[in-house]
């Protein structure tokens, strides 16, 4: 049985690279994740966590992430990725994830949407949020991404 995760944190980050692995890479890297094994989880965020926005992970360790990223080569074109935490007051929290070819506001816009829909369609009270989102304008072959790291 794995242990539950007791901190998390929120970051989203853009960059370029020579081909869309190292776009992607090097968009980790931005978001301060990129010396991680990331393990990709989907979209509860556990009771009781804490919200710690400097955060160290050992490098090599591996990491629940929920993450989104969008990957583009075409020269010229905006894209976004933004993640978001839906908190309740007593209870588990939500995390959603977006990418799209779009700007980081509506990415934000887009999150805001989905976590209130969550927590509505689970008939829980969305007490607060935090949201990163990033945007990128491609100059040859670009990745923006976002991401909630969850740690023990």
């Amino acid at each position: 049985m794995l242990p539950t995760p007791k901190k998390f944190f929120v970051t989203a980050g853009s960059a370029e690279g020579k081909n869309p692995l190292n776009a992607f890479d090097n968009a980790l890297l931005k978001c301060r994740i990129g010396n991680l094994n990331l393990m990709r989880v989907t979209s509860i965020l556990p009771p009781g966590v804490q919200y710690c926005p400097g955060m160290e992970i050992p490098p090599g360790s591996l990491v629940p992430t929920a993450y989104g990223y969008i990957i583009s080569d075409v020269p010229g074109e905006q894209i976004a990725a933004a993640v978001g935490v839906g908190f309740s007051n007593d209870s588990f929290g939500v995390i959603m994830e977006y990418s799209g070819k779009c700007g980081s506001q509506e990415a934000e816009r887009a999150i805001e949407s989905m976590l209130k829909e969550a927590f509505e369609t689970r008939n829980m009270e969305l007490a607060g949020t935090k949201i990163a989102a990033t945007e990128h304008r491609v100059e040859k072959i670009g990745c923006a991404l976002a991401a909630v790291p969850l740690w023990y």
